[in-house]
């Protein structure tokens, strides 16, 4: 069967802008959109614990700390799908892929991308400057993974 060759493996000369272009801005409306489904699942499971720890007379109190790592599992479970992207990321037209030959992220990438993000907003959200001034546009944790956002029309 003779599958159709991506343009970025047909063409090695695709200009970075293709998969660059109005990057930033996307990543951060993807952004809000995905800290809003963050916080409906967080006020979803906050509830929902609460009231099991309740009417278990406190035994479901565990459930509550989990609320912490909502945000993690959030990201590393859309980085796994498909899609390899977040919802808010999918909404703009993002992709998360290796940067090495932009193919998709492989579990251990995606823990890693997760947990320096978690850092990096953690130790302040300045971090992410960095996208202004690297090749692609990459921050801290894309760095650190070896992934990279792109636009999700420049790999077809």
């Amino acid at each position: 069967m003779n599958m159709p060759t991506p343009s970025y493996i047909a063409n090695p000369v695709l200009h970075e802008d293709s998969l660059t272009t109005g990057l930033l801005t996307r990543r951060m409306l993807a952004w809000l959109v995905d800290l809003c489904l963050i916080t409906a699942i967080w006020v979803l499971w906050y509830f929902i614990a609460a009231f099991f720890t309740v009417i278990t007379l406190g035994l479901g109190a565990p459930l509550l700390a989990v609320v912490a790592l909502v945000p993690a599992f959030y990201g590393w479970f859309w980085l796994m799908t498909p899609l390899q992207a977040s919802p808010g990321q999918a909404l703009f037209g993002l992709q998360v892929v290796r940067d090495a030959d932009l193919g998709p992220p492989t579990a251990l990438q995606a823990l890693v991308y997760i947990v320096i993000y978690a850092l990096t907003v953690a130790l302040g959200a300045i971090w992410a400057a960095v996208a202004l001034v690297t090749t692609r546009h990459r921050t801290l944790h894309d760095i650190a993974s070896g992934l990279v956002v792109v636009r999700r029309s420049a790999l077809k």
